[in-house]
Order: structure tokens, then C-alpha cells, then sequence
């Protein structure tokens, strides 16, 4: 029987673990010389002259540039209707308020065409998310929030290694954030990152992350606000360093094994793909949709048989309007998000990592073909 193939695995490999153990034979367990290693390659990797700050999570990264940001109770920010719930959950947690806005069904990114009329009178930042990696119109997005005077915070949490128009994401615009959760692209087990051009707003930054803690010349501390404790680990950081140096290398056999799903399921009736991008597309992850009340079937039945065929079939996401706390408080996912909502509803995550091989993606089309009762289905051409 052949193993179960996940949606995702990480690549730890047996230099990171002996690169790893080395730092805990140091004694230095906390933030120290692996954390400032780990920030200095994420400049030089991200380019644009940005400085960047680690910390434990893509989510306290993003509360915390909200705050550097100026966002406060009761500001209104735009962010998309479909991406994981802490893209709207830290807008909340600052008392602030999510204005959600509807994505393109393609490209699962914010649509565009619906930010006017999003627009009121407290709106103070937009949030877009580069979904699986793909990014976001950026032209049109500066443009307009230049227009607007807004604060932009990029949920960049899909996209370390991602390109526009061969500019490195994260070397240029406002605040940038990045995950390395274990089931990003890359990872230092947990954490995150947020890059800036605004030194001032990097110290900010720096005190956020640990207690509000402000030192001066002759390094005696004071405390300027009550920050949180989000510092990285000098063992996260040595992960971090270790995958940052593999990252395109990653990145490069992930667009390989998506153009073999395009290439594989080009004419497989039913679904929805995703949209292709270029070669700046860092490809986090692979979904489709699919319409599983008219197949007569449920999503959860669907994957308990891929399950058994051994494929793990992730959802990324369920529409965040929908959510339990924000239908409370009177959002209406199907109403005022049709796409969003229907993504949803249909979106399932295809397996895709650097360690699989093209008959991996065979395999995982071949079960497609199973139990989505296809007539057609091309498997073994090269992409």
C-alpha cells in the first residue's frame, strides 16, 4: 500500500536538525545571534532596502502592524471575505472593525472593482491577502489607497518568495507580513515576519513584540506602552535560516507540480481551477472547486474517500463572513459576499510540496477520477 500523501509536509532535513542542536548546545535559547542572522538574510533575500523583524506568528505580525499603523477602536479596514480567519480576527482584536470585501473567483484575491463602494468615512487601511501565493494587483492597489490616504498592510502570509512584475513582495509598498507556519513555504517552526521602509515604525515594531520595552544609550529600559511578548526563538530563527537558503528552490518545484495538475486536469469536467499567474506565483497551495451538491455528495464525504485512497484533502477557507462570530454580529456571507461564499462552499486543497514527484500528482488525479465519477481524465504528460 502506498503511503498517505498530505495536503502539505514540511522539509526539515538532517543539516537543519544537526544546525538545530548545535544552537541548543549554546545555551542561547531565546531571541540572540540566530534571530538578527535570520532578519539580516530575510533583507537580503527580500531586497528594496526593507528592514524586516520576526516574531513568533504571521498573526501577531499583523495585529502589531495594524497598531504601528495607527489603526485604532473603531477604524474601519478593508480585507477580503476569503482568507484564514486571523486576517479579520486582528482587526477585531484592536477593536477596529472589518469591512470585508468580495474576491474574484479565479483568482480568489480581493476583487478590485468592489473597493469604492466599500469606502466610508472610517475606513483607515485595507488589508489585502496574496492568496496561495499569488499576488495581488499591486498598481491598482497603492493607487488606490494613495487616493484614499490609506494605510496598507499586506497579508503576505502565502507569499514569501513571491514576485509582481519582478519585484520581490515585501521589497516595496507599506507594511508587509509573512508566515512561516509549518505549512507555508517555508518555516522556522513557528513565526512570522513584517518588512518596512520606515525606521521609526521598525522600533515600533521592536517594542511591540517585547513588552513595549524601550532601551536607551546606556541601555536601561523603559516601558513606553503594554506591548505583547512575541519574540522569536534563536532555534525558530536557525530553522528559518536553514529553509530561507532552500526557499526558491521549493518554490521553483512547486510552480512544476502545479503546472502539472493544469496540465492533468485541463479537461476534467466540473471543477474550477485556479488562476495560473506567472512565474512570480510561489504556489502555497492548489484548490479547486467543486460543486458538491450537485455531485449528490458532501465535502467531508469527499475527502473521508480520498482519505482512504491516501490523499489528504485540506479546505482553504471557509468564507470568513460565515463564521460563527461574525454572523453574530450581523454579517451576511451568502447575501453580501456571493463569492466568497461559494468558494467557500467548494474549495478543496490539493496535495502539493517540494518532496512530491510527478507520479504523486498522477496518483492524486487518478483519484479524482474515482470518485468524482470523470469520463476523462489525461494523467502522465510532463507540464
Amino acid at each position: 500500500m502506498k503511503p498517505f500523501l498530505p495536503f502539505t509536509r514540511p522539509h526539515i532535513d538532517a543539516e537543519s536538525i544537526a544546525a538545530v542542536a548545535e544552537v541548543l548546545r549554546s545555551g542561547q535559547l531565546a531571541s540572540g545571534p540566530k534571530v538578527l542572522a535570520f532578519e539580516a538574510a530575510l533583507e537580503k533575500y527580500i531586497g528594496g532596502g526593507r528592514q524586516v523583524r520576526v516574531l513568533t506568528s504571521a498573526t501577531e505580525g499583523l495585529e502589531i502592524a495594524l497598531l504601528v499603523a495607527g489603526i485604532r477602536c473603531g477604524d474601519e479596514v478593508l480585507v477580503p471575505a476569503m482568507s484564514f480567519a486571523a486576517s479579520a480576527n486582528v482587526i477585531a482584536r484592536i477593536g477596529a472593525i472589518p469591512k470585508f470585501v468580495d474576491i474574484e473567483l479565479i483568482s480568489r484575491n480581493l476583487d478590485m472593482r468592489l473597493l469604492e463602494a466599500a469606502l466610508t468615512e472610517k475606513t483607515r487601511a485595507i488589508m489585502p491577502v496574496h492568496f496561495s501565493g499569488l499576488p495581488v494587483d499591486m498598481t491598482a492597489l497603492y493607487d488606490f489607497a494613495k487616493r484614499h490616504r490609506l494605510r496598507v498592510v499586506e497579508d503576505a502570509a502565502h507569499a514569501i518568495g513571491s514576485r509582481y512584475q519582478d519585484r520581490m513582495i515585501g521589497s516595496f509598498g507599506d507594511l508587509v507580513v509573512f508566515s512561516f507556519h509549518p505549512n507555508k513555504n517555508m518555516t522556522s517552526i513557528e513565526g512570522g515576519a513584517i518588512a518596512s521602509a520606515n525606521p521609526a515604525e521598525i522600533a515600533l515594531i521592536e517594542q511591540h513584540r517585547f513588552h513595549g520595552i524601550k532601551r536607551n544609550a546606556q541601555g536601561e529600559i523603559d516601558v513606553m506602552f503594554p506591548g505583547s511578548k512575541s519574540n522569536l526563538a534563536d532555534v525558530a530563527a536557525q530553522v528559518g535560516l536553514d529553509q530561507l537558503r532552500r526557499l526558491d528552490g521549493f518554490n521553483e518545484r512547486r510552480r512544476e507540480l502545479a503546472g502539472l495538475y493544469f496540465e492533468t486536469l485541463a479537461d476534467f469536467p466540473g471543477i474550477v481551477l485556479p488562476a495560473r499567474g506567472d512565474t512570480g506565483h510561489s504556489w502555497h497551495m492548489f484548490q479547486l472547486l467543486i460543486d458538491f451538491a450537485a455531485r449528490k455528495t458532501t465535502r467531508p464525504a469527499f475527502q473521508q474517500a480520498m482519505a482512504a485512497r491516501g490523499i489528504g484533502i485540506g479546505v482553504h477557507y471557509p468564507c470568513i463572513p460565515g463564521l460563527r462570530y461574525y454572523r453574530e454580529r450581523g454579517y451576511q456571507a451568502e447575501r453580501d459576499y456571493p463569492v466568497a461564499a461559494r468558494v467557500g462552499r467548494e474549495t478543496v486543497t490539493l496535495p502539493l510540496f517540494p518532496a512530491m514527484s510527478d507520479a504523486d500528482v498522477a496518483r492524486v488525479c487518478d483519484a479524482l477520477r474515482a470518485e468524482l465519477g470523470a469520463e476523462r481524465l489525461l494523467v502522465g504528460r510532463t507540464a
